[in-house]
């Protein structure tokens, strides 16, 4: 089984957006709904309940059952799902720390879970940006790290905005938020 992805400077930026914006979504909806893709170590979820987020209103999913069993152990709900296959519901707040390196043959499989996205990094952000629509609620917002290595995003249909970037030796990374248009909104299938 691959261990869980431990916190490093991608997980520190996003804990410092979440810590930043999330008290203050919190005044203005204090039963804002919380959800993470990818919750790893529990990182964002602590971040999210720092900043106010009743815990009951905390969901953190992973597609690594190790990671799923240890943010149990740390009290969250949290559930096993590839993206939001097994997401129920709909969320004020939706943060994905995703895989966004593109395929490097080199890297070992039982890291590669972890940091690859696809072929060129964006894949699987590029399906996440798919279905959260589907879970985010009017007014909702996405919390999204990416890399300048990431190539290809497709951000159709959503108001981006950098929250904070971070250069690193070989990359820079940035902290998206996102909101979707009624326009662009999928009616939703829950």
């Amino acid at each position: 089984m691959p261990l869980i992805y431990q916190p490093d400077e991608d997980s520190y930026l996003m804990e410092s957006v979440l810590m930043e914006k999330l008290p203050e979504l919190v005044l203005k909806k204090p039963s804002l709904k919380f959800l993470e893709i990818g919750c790893g170590s529990g990182i964002q979820l602590k971040a999210a309940l720092n900043a106010g987020v009743k815990k009951e209103n905390i969901l953190g999913t992973d597609i690594n059952k190790n990671a799923v069993d240890y943010c149990r152990k740390e009290g969250f709900n949290c559930i096993e799902s590839d993206l939001f296959k097994n997401v129920k519901g709909s969320f004020d707040v939706i943060v994905f720390n995703p895989p966004y390196l593109p395929e490097d043959k080199k890297e070992p499989l039982s890291s590669a879970l972890s940091t690859t996205g696809g072929k060129q990094g964006a894949e699987i952000i590029n399906k996440f940006l798919e279905e959260a629509r589907q879970h985010l609620n009017k007014e909702g917002r996405v919390f999204i790290l990416t890399s300048s290595l990431t190539k290809k995003v497709n951000f159709k249909g959503y108001k981006k905005r950098v929250v904070a970037r971070k250069k690193l030796f070989f990359e820079e990374l940035n902290v998206f938020e996102l909101r979707i248009s009624n326009k662009n909104r999928k009616p939703k299938d829950l």
